[in-house]
């Protein structure tokens, strides 16, 4: 009885780490409403997207969310509300439209979990998080967020890349800044078995500052709000990109997700990642979402 007790207690301690805080609002999950209310408060409507067994959303809930500075600035200019990207609740977007959260999620091209997307009065969307973000990181995001920062910015654009050349592999644009701890990290985690078998299927290019790309139809600039990004190119083209905190998990897949052009197949990436570790755990091999 003992151990059924404490299997229980992790169980629920577990499950309530990924749940979203108590503090945010309990909604009828209508934009246009929420977005209002939220602008009378004077604050900006802001979605968490989360899924069950994200272990990104856990350290976003259990870290993050647990530093009153970061609560304190989350609480004061927004109003925040959770989503289920797999769930089934109705929303009603900002257009009218009524459909459930998997498919609010989906419209919105939520790809990975946690994505923290934020809302003016009138329910257009104003900015967003694409993925975790350590604490200082996170924290300097939300003014970004709240609207009275930009973004940092990577200085201009400085090395030019010819997209046009045809190489047989598609393109992997690796942004950094000097003096990023998560930069260096992932640096590290590009040293892995698991990364470095998918990184032989890719080009990849380093640079510490928005890239000029040459296409076909002209000259673009790649660039990123947050950094460490990965931006994939194939034909050309953009095709995917990463803008937060990846464990070499979730990296080694979004190279995978390239290289095996499974993104012009399969849209949902967050489905991408399921397969893929059920195939993985089918071969026998151990799959942990957080190392």
């Amino acid at each position: 009885m003992k151990w059924v007790l404490l299997f229980l207690a992790f169980f629920v301690s577990t499950v309530r780490s990924q749940e979203a805080p108590e503090w945010f609002v309990e909604s009828f999950l209508d934009i246009r409403e929420d977005a209002a209310e939220a602008a009378k408060e004077g604050k900006r409507l802001m979605l968490y997207f989360m899924q069950d067994g994200c272990p990104y959303c856990k350290q976003l809930v259990s870290v993050n969310w647990r530093q009153p500075k970061i609560v304190e600035k989350t609480r004061r200019n927004f109003m925040p509300v959770a989503i289920n990207i797999w769930g089934d609740r109705e929303v009603t977007a900002a257009d009218g439209r009524r459909m459930p959260e998997k498919r609010f999620a989906a419209a919105l091209k939520v790809q990975f979990t946690p994505t923290l997307v934020f809302f003016d009065e009138k329910g257009g969307v104003a900015h967003r998080i694409n993925g975790y973000l350590p604490p200082e990181e996170f924290y300097a995001a939300l003014d970004a967020a709240i609207g009275k920062a930009p973004p940092a910015t990577l200085g201009s654009a400085g090395r030019s890349i010819d997209l046009r050349r045809k190489s047989g592999k598609p393109l992997a644009v690796l942004l950094t800044s000097p003096n990023c701890d998560a930069c260096e990290e992932l640096e590290r985690n590009l040293q892995t078995a698991d990364v470095r078998a998918q990184l032989a299927r890719v080009e990849l290019v380093r640079a510490t500052g928005p890239v000029s790309a040459i296409t076909s139809k002209g000259t673009q600039t790649i660039s990123s709000a947050y950094v460490p990004a990965i931006v994939f190119f194939a034909g050309g083209a953009e095709v995917f990109r990463t803008e937060a905190y990846l464990r070499p998990f979730h990296l080694a897949a979004a190279l995978d997700y390239v290289a095996s052009g499974s993104y012009a197949r399969e849209p949902s990436f967050q489905r991408f990642v399921q397969a893929r570790a059920e195939r993985m755990r089918g071969r026998g091999e151990r799959v942990d979402l957080w190392n």
